[in-house]
């Protein structure tokens, strides 16, 4: 076992000694050292629950003949987190997580883990981690909040308050209706209510085959989830005796399932960052180009928030992930799972037991996928849009730009109504780099389609989106601004041209005046220079390549 060389040996005694502080007894030496890497904080409603399950967790592996190990990992709230300085620190925590589990695994000798997670960035921080480590792992997603509700209206977060604070502003709702949303949009645990990043990413862990059947959408607080995190416990102990590990698991042919669940469901953005960074750590590279060419080849089968109307809590009683992979079966390739039940198997025994939910490919909510990926004169190297929450109407647009620098000043001229019909609203330097950290910009695309300009604004930026985001808003443009990117040359009334069927992105102006531009360019500033943020901007790379760290 990887923990002899903490527990074995004469010149072990002192390591002993300070495990029998911890509470280890002699028997207990010859038992696999399981860490269970939690990310409980009570700042999160997504992990405030996960103090429940670490002793189900801890109960299943004892069981099975293992000695379990709590130890935390940091988790940030992208929704506390969003419009300030905070943001930031949200994506880059990705590579923190994955260094801090790293850190103990590796000075702790452990022989495998149990990655107890549920939001946004948490989810592929550890699934890095886990490919990198190359150890026995199993993941354990808490499962979605269940919907808010108000005079008998379902509530999610980001219609109901995001998008109602722009509506307040606009004069469609009053103050006290806004009070009302807030106290009752987010009722309590769980990863929130629609298909946004962090329920995205779950359901990639668990078609990947790194968490167990049923556990992204499953709810939290559920019985049912307390069940999962039970048999994860002891799962991993047959992991370890069967010598099961990420590698094994996390092929290429995995990533390629993950992305056709993720096109078929319709999901966040933030997937074509997070991963090819997952893959990055296996040694395994996932282009840019991937996800578009199976957008092309997967009909979108779900009509999930945010671009929808439906409910995690809606598709988990329809089936879930493994009645959404029955239903593309015939795309989807054998690979390993934590279960010990090959992938293809695991999506012929899904059953869909509401086809207006998950729709069969015979009549889906689109022909394509959910993701676009846009190239042209203003994005060389790509951007992303998340076409399954575009109107047909808006899927095509000329605009004239209305460029700002930061997230703050956009939001400013937002909400003070100087954003009009026909606008093409820029927002750059807050790229990988520029930014430090690609903000997402919810704050602003919420506050667009809360006034009602979703049909008639779009959003372009070098940062990125929400997992809520909705309307004709393209991310992750490559190279980014502070890079001297073709964004850091659109002036004030340039004509941009954004076309998603024909997959291209356009400032309507020369190659040659483009160049001229640049040519007068200078990088700015940094916006943070201090602290560790100073360090990842010099090691980050560009979003087109998952935004992963040169090292």
């Amino acid at each position: 076992m990887r923990s002899d060389r903490i527990k074995k040996g004469l010149e072990r005694v002192g390591a002993r000694a300070l495990l029998y502080a911890t509470g280890l007894k002699k028997g207990d030496f010859e038992k696999p050292f399981i860490g269970i890497a939690s990310s409980f904080t009570n700042l999160v409603p997504g992990h405030i629950s996960m103090r429940d399950l670490e002793p189900l967790i801890s109960k299943g592996i004892t069981e099975a003949g293992g000695y379990p190990f709590i130890f935390g990992v940091p988790a940030i709230c992208d929704g506390i987190a969003m419009g300030h300085i905070g943001m930031h620190y949200s994506l880059p925590s990705r590579e923190l997580i994955a260094d801090e589990i790293e850190s103990i695994a590796e000075a702790h000798a452990l022989d495998g883990l149990v990655l107890l997670t549920a939001c946004d960035k948490i989810t592929p921080g550890m699934l890095m981690a886990a490919g990198r480590l190359n150890i026995p792992c199993i993941v354990v997603t808490v499962g979605p909040m269940k919907s808010g509700e108000h005079k008998g209206r379902r509530l999610s977060l980001v219609k109901d308050t995001f998008e109602a604070l722009a509506s307040h502003r606009a004069g469609k709702i009053t103050r006290a209706e806004l009070d009302s949303l807030e106290c009752l949009a987010c009722p309590g645990a769980g990863s929130c209510q629609g298909l946004y990043t962090a329920n995205t990413m779950n359901c990639i862990t668990e078609t990947l085959g790194m968490s167990l059947p049923g556990c992204a959408s499953t709810l939290a607080l559920s019985e049912e989830t307390k069940e999962i995190a039970y048999r994860s416990g002891k799962t991993i102990l047959t992991l370890i005796k069967e010598n099961i590990t990420p590698r094994k698991i996390m092929t290429k042919a995995a990533f390629r399932n993950a992305i056709r669940l993720d096109m078929a469901l319709g999901g966040s953005t933030n997937t074509a960052l997070h991963i090819p960074a997952i893959a990055h750590e296996v040694g395994i590279e996932i282009p840019l180009e991937l996800f578009d060419k199976i957008s092309r080849e997967i009909p979108r089968i779900t009509n999930l928030l945010p671009g929808g109307e439906d409910f995690m809590e809606d598709f988990d009683a329809a089936g879930g992930v493994m009645a959404a992979l029955n239903v593309i079966r015939s795309k989807i390739e054998s690979s390993e799972t934590v279960a010990g039940i090959d992938i293809k198997k695991l999506a012929e025994n899904g059953k869909v037991s509401n086809s207006n939910i998950i729709r069969p490919l015979d009549n889906p909510f689109s022909q394509e996928g959910g993701i676009a990926v846009l190239k042209g004169s203003l994005a060389p190297n790509g951007s992303v849009v998340k076409q399954a929450a575009v109107s047909k109407n808006m899927m095509k647009f000329t605009g004239r730009a209305r460029v700002f620098d930061s997230e703050e000043a956009a939001m400013k001229a937002i909400m003070d109504k100087k954003i009009k019909s026909g606008d093409v609203v820029v927002i750059r330097y807050e790229g990988p780099k520029g930014g430090p950290g690609m903000r997402e910009m919810l704050s602003p695309t919420a506050a667009i389609a809360g006034m009602g300009l979703s049909e008639s604004v779009a959003l372009i930026t070098d940062g990125r989106f929400s997992g809520g985001t909705k309307g004709p808003c393209i991310g992750h443009i490559s190279p980014e601004a502070a890079e001297g990117g073709s964004i850091a040359a659109v002036k004030e009334g340039d004509e941009i041209a954004i076309d998603i069927p024909n997959r291209t992105i356009d400032l309507k102006v020369s190659k040659n005046e483009i160049k001229k531009r640049l040519r007068g360019w200078r990088a700015p500033k940094p916006k943070i220079s201090h602290g560790w943020l100073a360090r990842y901007a010099k090691l980050v790379t560009s979003a087109n390549t998952g935004a992963v760290l040169n090292a």
